[in-house]
């Protein structure tokens, strides 16, 4: 790890002498964030809101819809996260 002296000015675009280019490039590297990433807010925003589903109907058998719609959100959750992974999988 490479220290800077107190009086150095900030140089975020220059790589510090002696690093290698890698960590120089990974440094300046944008982050790419697929758009199939944006599907992940699906199930964080569907449980983010208690209000939406805190009701008791309708019911499915004897469970209130609050306790359904819960239990139906995880699987919900881990479908989406890999529907998400095997649609980014290649851009690594």
């Amino acid at each position: 790890m490479t220290t800077r002296a107190p009086d150095e000015p900030n140089r975020p675009n220059r790589p510090h002498e002696g690093e290698p280019r890698e960590v120089a490039a990974a440094a300046e590297r944008r982050v790419n964030v697929s758009p199939w990433s944006l599907l992940l807010l699906l199930p964080l925003v569907a449980t983010l809101f208690p209000m939406v589903y805190n009701r008791e109907g309708p019911t499915l058998g004897s469970w209130p819809f609050f306790y359904w719609y819960q239990m139906l959100a995880s699987p919900f959750s881990v479908l989406v996260t890999l529907v998400v992974y095997r649609a980014t999988r290649g851009d690594r």
